[in-house]
């Protein structure tokens, strides 16, 4: 009797994960992304709460999305008006994703730089910008390293907006003084929170 081949466990994307945009220009747009370095999306909920409580300052802001990982943020503000975008990452697999995502949505107001985040942020800002989003890894200590390096540098401009998630069990870290807390949620294991910069 023949031995029968064993079916595959996985699928033939298993290595890839799937983004879709949820509201905006291009919603239900499904977009993919190579599954590497614990990337981690925001997840829908988590957007839709947050792009409401942003929903006033979007149009025509210019945003930078830092460990941008799937583009999950900045691609989400891009499709519901946001003027320009940054996104960095020091993977170059998620980098090139990201370039022919923005590729496939024909977006021409969006650079993608491979590099790490705290290298990025040594540089002065082109011109700062009118929202911040930062989700990092995981208990790797980024938040009290990147804080300050945003604020000295001039990273967010006067009136401007920071997201941050962090692991819920992190008591979130303290901020600089310009910075003031806005909205905070925690939904399972993380926690997000919007502060906003002195005008």
């Amino acid at each position: 009797m023949p031995r029968q081949r064993k079916k595959p466990t996985s699928a033939p994307d298993a290595g890839k994960g799937e983004l879709r945009i949820i509201g905006g220009d291009w919603r239900s747009r499904k977009l993919t992304f190579p599954s590497v370095g614990g990337v981690r999306p925001t997840p829908a909920r988590t957007r839709e709460t947050l792009f409401n409580w942003l929903s006033f300052h979007l149009p025509g802001s210019h945003c930078l999305d830092l460990f941008a990982g799937s583009g999950a943020l900045g691609l989400e503000a891009l499709s519901r008006g946001a003027g320009s975008a940054i996104f960095v990452d020091h993977t170059k697999a998620l980098a090139q994703a990201l370039r022919s995502n923005l590729r496939l949505l024909k977006s021409e107001n969006a650079d993608v730089t491979c590099q790490t985040v705290d290298a990025f942020l040594e540089q002065l800002p082109g011109k700062p910008v009118d929202i911040l989003f930062m989700d990092p890894p995981f208990r790797q200590g980024w938040l009290e390293r990147l804080f300050p390096l945003i604020e000295d540098n001039g990273w967010v401009k006067p009136g401007g907006w920071i997201y941050v998630e962090h692991e819920s069990e992190l008591t979130t870290p303290a901020v600089p003084n310009t910075w003031h807390l806005n909205r905070q949620k925690t939904a399972g294991q993380v926690t997000y929170c919007l502060f906003q910069k002195e005008g």
